[in-house]
């Protein structure tokens, strides 16, 4: 059997020991984007001087076709000093702008973190945008929208290091289902986005800023911006228009990152290097198979594997693809290697279930921690129809659930069990909505989706469990003494087993409160102290 490894320029370290021990000592986790994201929105600059009318000059048709494509063969040992010499963009020294500049020169450790993060895809990025002919401030978008976390989620359900949104994803052919997520996939989400930047550059007429404001905020809100200026007879460049306040930070973040880049030592930022040279390499599986057997045929880590492939959702690649693994050169290699010595039936394990009464395919995939298409595909069923004693064969993971620290599942429960001590769960009920849930526990949608790893716009369904944050008075309600004591009047007929029975307490402890025995009879009238739960009668 043939497996092809492909080298992909992506820089993490020099070869060997050195490049892979950063992958695997790797203790940060994975956050959302909602943490990861610079805040700018409490920052004041100390000092911003008055916009000046001659600073809202536009980036109208900057084209990087007067620079060299060949970088890569230049003295550059680093990566960002490759980037520092093709950026183009006039920087304009308006308020907006400065605002942005001021805070990340304020926060070097922010953007030393985010160049850690960047480091696996970084040069991969370059490489691409090079080939292109497209001006290299699109290498610093990543930075921008996710902080360069590839698994970076935001409210309004746009995922991966380029933040798409699902509909726009699939205008771009990023394939997103229970397997796979193209959005996360750092290969197939560059192509998409240089993709779709190209398209707006072109719709509007090679303006840049346009472009990049219509990434993200829509091209339809920004057509709508420039007919409403040129109505108007106002000026249409980007710095003028109306504009989301999102969006209206937004390039202005763009343009300060290509300043800080361009000239670091003008604001003492001294950003974590990135080796110009290329580290890592592309093997293709052909058939499906399972993240943790992968991880140790390479002899890595499974989460450090999977953290270089954050497409695939589950334990395994999908059925039909893709079968992809970015991995640094020397582990590729192993698996390459070992690949070619196994057969396609082993590389998942199966599992031999018989049909029982009340099992459908929906509760076995379940069970199983598989989709049903899976299990119709693995036995041939064109339908959902099974039959009690039957036997079915079903892919399962190699280790334990939890063991896979980055799939979909893991990282759910990881983000809910942040609020777990101060938390209750709920079930959701057939015609829930998240907006009659959040109304009903008072708070907001957007916050009941973050706590659970989504997004407002999200679906739920029947007997999902979604984990609730309680309010400080919710707190304090719950941790207040709930036991009380009760005097109670012994009627005819009682008995301490039926008195312990009735108040969800002890015979003992009724006669230790007391100081009687069971030896002794119980006389109506007689009194009795008793300590209650009363969340328990």
């Amino acid at each position: 059997m043939f497996y092809r490894i492909t080298l992909i320029l992506i820089s993490l370290a020099i070869t060997g020991c050195k490049s892979l021990a950063p992958l695997q000592n790797e203790t940060e986790k994975t956050t959302n984007l909602v943490e990861e994201k610079a805040d700018h929105s409490q920052f004041i600059a100390a000092v911003v001087t008055a916009d000046d009318p001659t600073d809202y000059y536009d980036i109208a048709k900057v084209t990087p076709d007067n620079q060299s494509h060949n970088h890569e063969q230049a003295v550059y040992g680093d990566v960002w000093k490759r980037i520092q010499a093709q950026l183009t963009f006039p920087i304009p020294e308006n308020r907006r702008l400065k605002i942005q500049r001021a805070w990340y020169a304020k926060h070097p450790d922010y953007l030393n973190r985010v160049a850690k993060r960047a480091e696996p895809f970084l040069y991969y990025i370059v490489e691409q945008i090079e080939n292109r002919g497209l001006p290299m401030e699109l290498a610093l978008l990543p930075i921008v929208e996710s902080a360069f976390d590839p698994f970076a989620y935001s409210p309004g359900r746009a995922s991966g290091l380029w933040q798409f949104v699902p509909g726009t994803a699939e205008r771009f052919g990023l394939r997103q289902d229970w397997w796979f997520d193209g959005r996360r996939d750092v290969i197939d989400s560059t192509k998409a986005a240089l993709d779709y930047l190209e398209k707006l550059h072109q719709q509007f007429d090679g303006n840049w800023l346009h472009a990049l404001a219509s990434y993200n905020s829509g091209e339809g809100r920004v057509a709508r911006a420039i007919q409403k200026n040129y109505r108007a007879g106002e000026n249409i460049d980007f710095w003028s228009l109306e504009l989301p306040r999102e969006t209206d930070a937004y390039v202005p973040k763009l343009l300060a990152l290509a300043d800080i880049i361009k000239r670091p030592h003008k604001y003492n930022i001294s950003i974590y290097p990135i080796t110009n040279e290329p580290v890592i390499a592309s093997v293709e599986a052909k058939s499906q198979i399972d993240l943790a057997l992968a991880a140790n045929l390479a002899e890595m880590d499974v989460n450090a594997l999977h953290k270089l492939n954050p497409g695939y959702n589950r334990w395994a690649t999908a059925p039909e693809g893709p079968h992809r693994f970015i991995l640094p050169i020397d582990n590729a290699k192993l698996l390459e290697s070992k690949l070619a010595q196994l057969n396609p039936d082993e590389l998942l394990t199966w599992v031999r279930y018989k049909i029982k009464s009340g099992d459908s395919l929906g509760k076995i995939a379940n069970t199983h921690k598989t989709s049903i298409d899976v299990i119709k595909t693995a036995n041939k069923l064109t339908t959902n129809t099974i039959r009690i004693g039957d036997f079915l064969m079903i892919p399962a993971s190699s280790i334990e659930a939890k063991d896979y620290q980055l799939s979909f599942n893991q990282r759910t429960l990881a983000k809910q069990s942040k609020i777990e001590n101060n938390s209750v769960t709920y079930k959701v009920k057939k015609g829930d909505t998240f907006w009659d849930i959040s109304r009903a526990h008072n708070t907001s949608v957007k916050t009941l989706a973050k706590w659970n790893n989504m997004a407002p716009g999200d679906p739920i369904y029947p007997g999902q469990e979604l984990k609730i944050k309680l309010s400080d008075n919710d707190i304090q309600l719950a941790s207040a003494p709930t036991t009380k004591k009760v005097n109670y009047t012994v009627r005819r007929g009682d008995s301490l087993a039926l008195i312990a029975q009735k108040f969800k307490v002890s015979i003992k402890e009724i006669e230790t409160w007391n100081k009687i025995t069971r030896k002794r009879y119980l006389q109506p009238g007689q009194k009795l102290n008793l300590h209650v739960d009363i969340t328990q009668i």
